[in-house]
């Protein structure tokens, strides 16, 4: 109802700030950074439902290093990691023409038992064709 539409424009609201951060780190980003800042948003680490909204908007904004090191954070913060979120980065990595860390992630997703699905190979292959490595997909 109502309650559920309020409840997640707040929840929404509250990533806007930490996407902006992100988004706004000086290059070549460092991890420490990224960590500094997700960190300070969510001391006590988010849900899965925010963390696949900010790695998605980091994707939406072609920010893969970023997206790289949030992913990043979230493992090493042993949140449990699934395909929504290697899906979303590997996305940012496709807009960015980081075809062969899509690679990577598709690999990491695989070997971490992580389900590929049918968005996983679009979004992989799609990385590789702008890049014209149609033999690596």
């Amino acid at each position: 109802g109502k309650a559920d539409t309020t409840q997640s424009a707040v929840k929404h609201d509250s990533i806007q700030p930490v996407l902006q951060r992100l988004l706004y780190l000086e290059a070549p980003l460092q991890a420490d950074a990224v960590f500094a800042v997700l960190d300070g948003a969510f001391p006590k680490g988010p849900d899965a439902r925010t963390s696949t909204r900010i790695l998605s908007g980091l994707a939406k904004s072609s920010a893969a290093d970023a997206a790289c090191l949030a992913l990043s954070w979230h493992a090493i913060g042993t949140y449990e990691l699934n395909n929504y979120h290697y899906n979303a980065v590997i996305n940012a990595c496709a807009k960015s023409s980081k075809w062969r860390k899509a690679l990577h992630l598709f690999e990491e997703m695989n070997s971490g038992n992580v389900e590929s699905d049918t968005i996983t190979f679009s979004t992989v292959i799609s990385a590789c064709e702008k890049a014209g490595e149609w033999d690596r997909s």
